[in-house]
């Protein structure tokens, strides 16, 4: 039998943390595909990403912004190149879908629900702020909802799924969405492989704590047998000593500064440093890393030879 292989995944940016939080945040598209492509060459199969406005570092959905990074990281690697649908909580669905509709990549972000995405615990944290719109988007999380309705997610699956061929990372915060996933199994509008990214330690979703993802592979297993792959992501001082596990599990790994700004205990100086922190981790428990063709092989992709960009 051939040795398994994990998958990691690289979340570059990310629309939760804010570049008065760390100066190694990527904001413009230059950093973002720069900090991609080291990150694909430290041994990334899959790059998730998101833009940002290069005037002052706020989420954007716009597609001009990603089609400045997009072409530039395709040319430099053979990653799989993942764009959000998720964006953030302040923008509508038709925002958030604009840019993966005109790329037409082999994957995107689908969140498997509507939930609290509450980021203003992170106000508690006193710091200086280089841009008024960061306190005021982080306060704005405790009375907005990330809306994904079932309607919404119909919607995504048929534009860009079947309209598109593009696959999905189905990003599930707690064990309902895994029950939401399986019914538009049953439904026909999705089928294996899938893959499925436990994301634990977000307040609104499932806490991050081994029992929690021990609770959600043994239902994913329940619903989907051996028709899934798996991997987690964990937000904060959680994500390495969780995806850890999950390696151990069978599972593959999601790192990168949308989830962490952390490299130990010092701010990462850049996505590829955490990339190389999990891959000694593999090493260590015998485990071999994907690369970008066996990533696609093993997740039914169309090739990044058909995307528009």
């Amino acid at each position: 039998m051939a040795p398994r292989k994990v998958i990691i995944t690289c979340a570059i940016t990310g629309s939760v943390h804010t570049p008065s939080m760390s100066p190694y945040l990527p904001v413009t598209p230059d950093q973002i595909a720069t900090d991609a492509i080291a990150a694909a060459e430290a041994g990334a199969s899959i790059l998730h990403l998101h833009a940002r406005d290069p005037r002052d570092g706020r989420p954007t959905a716009d597609p001009d912004v990603f089609m400045q990074l997009l072409p530039r990281i395709k040319q430099a690697t053979d990653a799989v190149i993942n764009i959000t649908t998720g964006g953030s909580s302040l923008m509508t669905l038709d925002q958030r879908l604009a840019a993966p509709l005109r790329a037409e990549p082999e994957m995107c972000s689908l969140n498997m629900g509507s939930m609290n995405f509450a980021l203003f615990p992170m106000l508690d944290k006193p710091r200086e702020w280089q841009h008024e719109w960061e306190p005021k988007l982080l306060e704005a999380t405790r009375d907005t909802i990330f809306k994904n309705t079932f309607a919404d997610m119909e919607g995504v699956l048929e534009r860009l799924g079947k309209g598109c061929g593009t696959r999905f990372e189905f990003e599930c915060y707690d064990v309902g969405h895994l029950y939401s996933l399986a019914h538009f199994r049953d439904r026909g509008l999705v089928s294996g492989p899938l893959f499925i990214q436990f994301v634990l330690g977000i307040l609104g979703g499932i806490g991050a704590d081994p029992d929690n993802l021990v609770h959600m592979k043994r239902i994913a297993d329940k619903l989907f047998g051996d028709s899934y792959q798996f991997s987690v992501l964990a937000a904060g001082r959680n994500q390495m000593p969780l995806i850890s596990i999950a390696a151990a599990m069978g599972g593959n790994v999601r790192v990168g500064l949308e989830d962490s700004l952390y490299d130990g205990r010092q701010l990462a100086k850049s996505n590829a440093d955490q990339v190389r922190r999990i891959r000694g981790i593999l090493d260590g428990l015998s485990l071999e890393v994907a690369t970008p063709t066996e990533a696609r092989d093993m997740l039914a992709l169309k090739g990044g030879d058909r995307v528009a960009f």
